[in-house]
């Protein structure tokens, strides 16, 4: 597994929760947005098992509804758990992010 893979599967669970936190989506759709923010190795087939994991976990509610265009599709929403989750994540990483950074950039460290 690549590094990239590595820490992308450490952090995909957050960016997940985040989109739908923005709006419900169906899994196509979840994929194709996470692609578009610069995330393009993130098939569907990486998607649906987050998702069942997620929902497992009562952090998302699948719902189906009627699609406009063939049949129904299944959309997400983030729980009360969910929100809870996104906004430790979202604490996480803030807190991880800025240290790595300046490590691996600039490899400034008190030591």
């Amino acid at each position: 597994m690549s590094i990239r893979s590595q820490l992308l599967k450490g952090i995909l669970d957050g960016c997940v929760l985040s989109v739908i936190d923005k709006e419900p989506v169906y899994g196509y759709e979840l994929s194709k947005k996470l692609q578009s923010s610069g995330l393009q190795d993130v098939s569907e087939g990486t998607i649906y098992p987050v998702l069942l994991r997620l929902q497992k976990n009562n952090l998302i509610r699948g719902e189906m509804q009627p699609s406009e265009s063939g049949p129904n599709r299944k959309y997400y929403y983030l729980t009360e758990e969910g929100l809870s989750a996104l906004s430790d994540i979202s604490r996480e990483w803030e807190q991880i992010v800025s240290p790595v950074t300046t490590l691996l950039k600039r490899g400034n460290y008190d030591g």
